[in-house]
């Protein structure tokens, strides 16, 4: 591995490590981390590609959708002759090109309590990029119960919510603190009711994919106990905490 390292991977990162936050160690960091990518659409995309870019060593993607010509314009791993095709199989190859190195694992399922069961503990660190609050939930319940770092990003028109959750620390909120389940409806995360423009997909993806990154390396300030609330059309950016609430389960 040292040899291997040297010859190839040095050049391939040469740009991150010689960053004195990361370095040969922190380098070495990200090559062992592992993630899991819920949704593989619009945010999971650029997280997908800027992960295994940086050099993540095993990333695992759920979803279990195909391509649609609606899709193109704002999920930036897929072409046009993709259509029709599982999301997963094609991000696989496409990520392999990127970066043979990384090593993906694909689950063509559509997440419940017992299959999730059965992944979770393969992987370190989480990211939501699913359209809708029962998996949010989901992933929320079980990153709480598992102790694992997750990263939830929302999207709508022009708008960006992202969250993260180091549930190793029982002192910070849960998603459920924010959003109670019996006052919300999936309408909020409809792109296709309430559209939205591409780009706010790809710079959403990206933070996520920055703060995974920061959480391997230990690295700067992170989101935990707050929602970074982002409005694209107005260049605003607000970092707000979160209380938890008292009668919620993360308490």
């Amino acid at each position: 591995m040292t040899n291997q390292f040297n010859k190839v991977l040095i050049e391939r990162f040469s740009r991150q490590i010689v960053l004195k936050n990361i370095g040969i160690v922190g380098q070495k960091k990200i090559l062992s981390s592992k993630v899991l990518i819920v949704g593989i659409g619009g945010l999971g995309s650029p997280v997908v590609e800027f992960l295994s870019r940086a050099g993540v060593g095993k990333i695992g993607i759920i979803d279990n959708d195909k391509v649609s010509l609606s899709n193109l314009h704002r999920q930036s791993l897929y072409n046009t002759s993709d259509i029709g095709k599982y999301k997963v199989k094609i991000a696989k190859d496409k990520i392999k090109k990127i970066n043979p190195n990384t090593k993906i694992k694909i689950y063509k399922i559509r997440l419940n309590n017992i299959n999730f069961k059965k992944i979770i503990n393969d992987y370190d660190y989480i990211v939501d990029g699913s359209d809708n609050f029962t998996t949010k939930f989901l992933l929320n319940d079980f990153c709480l119960k598992f102790k694992k770092f997750l990263v939830t990003g929302a999207i709508s028109k022009f708008d960006g919510h992202i969250f993260t959750f180091d549930f190793n620390n029982k002192k910070i909120p849960c998603l459920r603190c924010f959003f109670q389940e019996s006052k919300i409806s999936d309408d909020l995360l409809d792109c296709e009711s309430e559209g939205i423009l591409g780009t706010v997909a790809g710079i959403v993806g990206g933070i996520q994919a920055n703060e995974v990154l920061k959480k391997i390396l230990n690295i700067g300030d992170n989101i935990d106990g707050h929602i970074l609330i982002i409005d694209l059309l107005n260049l605003s950016f607000r970092k707000v905490k979160i209380k938890q609430r008292k009668k919620c389960f993360c308490n």
